[in-house]
């Protein structure tokens, strides 16, 4: 009985001791943790127009120095770029996120992923582009009229393609290529359905599902029906009409954005083998009833092991092979991007509060002038 009232008494020392200093730790993160917008008072020697956020929960737009290409890198003069949803997240911050990203401010201000425009300078290493050369692909801090990536985040951009259409490709096109082929090993003429059709990833995952040969189901608003039509989908669900899980209908693969769907119901119209690609949980923004939806998604994922049906969740990388098959197939013709909004640099705040409402029919661009 001593031994055990020992053990607990230390074992509760122990803890307190954690707890204090884990608390200490944080508490000297937070009021330690700063950025570059603290450090940049000094007049740039070479000026630049970026936004940036300094603060979680706002953006500026700010005077900054414009950066130097290190030896690996190419130096980008932004035509445009685009929002994606992680940007909202990362500019709020959630306290989940904070021990990595910064716990009072961000610790990297730069905005932005996706980006297009024309090579301004490169580093010694770099062999592939030359000044003068218009790309596009992904890179750290993209809304600005600067921008410096590695090689290998880019691929250069074709001819029947505006910039505004290539710099709103990155993020969205990755994630449904890599959905669909990577997670889902789309074939032709496997019967395959979009849930959430009409947003940034689902009108990319649409036209990538045809070009690949699938015969695709579209599930979106009716303000966004023909749309889907327009962009090659086979046949149109009005969500606010018809429930698919309770149809006939059977699916090799369901590319979920959406995830409001029980497990039981996926599983119903799913063939006996069919993958469900768990892509996303609604809408950009913070939305009712999106913890329930990453509940149910994870339960689907530590399920599928046991079951012969596959819920596959992943995070889209950023790889340059990945993005000259989207390069191709836009030259070819098979996939093009669709762009709901355009918005100047300067307005780049009420563009995400647009993106966040929830209604985006594609994606959001930012064209930098």
């Amino acid at each position: 009985m001593k031994l055990l009232k020992r053990i607990l008494k230390w074992a509760g020392i122990v803890i307190l001791v954690l707890v204090v200093v884990s608390g200490l730790f944080l508490f000297v993160s937070y009021w330690q943790s700063s950025n570059d917008c603290d450090r940049d008072i000094a007049v740039p020697a070479h000026p630049m127009k970026a936004i940036r956020k300094c603060e979680y929960g706002s953006l500026t737009l700010r005077t900054v120095e414009k950066p130097i290409p290190t030896d690996d890198q190419v130096l980008i003069k932004v035509r445009a770029a685009s929002l994606n949803a992680a940007d909202g997240h990362l500019l709020r911050g959630s306290f989940v996120m904070r021990p990595l990203t910064g716990m009072r401010k961000p610790k990297d201000s730069r905005f932005g992923i996706d980006c297009a425009g024309t090579v301004e300078a490169v580093g010694k290493n770099v062999t592939q582009f030359k000044p003068g050369d218009e790309v596009f692909g992904a890179a750290n801090g993209a809304i600005a009229e600067y921008v410096c990536a590695p090689e290998r985040t880019l691929v250069t951009k074709p001819d029947n393609v505006t910039f505004e259409q290539a710099g709103s490709v990155a993020v969205a096109g990755l994630t449904a290529l890599q959905g669909l082929r990577n997670q889902g090993n789309i074939q032709p003429g496997q019967k395959v359905l979009v849930n959430g059709a009409s947003g940034g990833v689902g009108t990319f995952a649409v036209q990538i599902a045809k070009a690949f040969g699938a015969e695709v189901t579209a599930v979106c608003s009716p303000r966004n029906l023909e749309q889907a039509r327009s962009i090659g989908a086979d046949h149109v669900i009005d969500y606010t009409k018809e429930d698919f899980t309770v149809g006939d209908q059977r699916y090799d693969m369901i590319f979920d954005n959406v995830g409001n769907h029980t497990i039981a119901e996926r599983r119903r119209v799913l063939a006996p083998n069919g993958v469900c690609v768990l892509a996303g949980m609604g809408s950009a923004g913070k939305h009712e009833g999106q913890w329930s939806r990453l509940a149910g998604n994870l339960k689907s994922f530590f399920v599928s092991p046991f079951i012969s049906q596959k819920f596959k969740f992943f995070i889209a990388k950023v790889l340059k092979v990945d993005l000259g098959v989207l390069r191709d197939l836009m030259q070819e013709g098979k996939l093009t991007p669709v762009i709901d909004r355009e918005y100047p640099m300067s307005k780049t705040a009420e563009a995400l509060d647009y993106l966040e409402e929830g209604h985006a029919r594609g994606k959001i661009v930012i064209k930098i002038e």
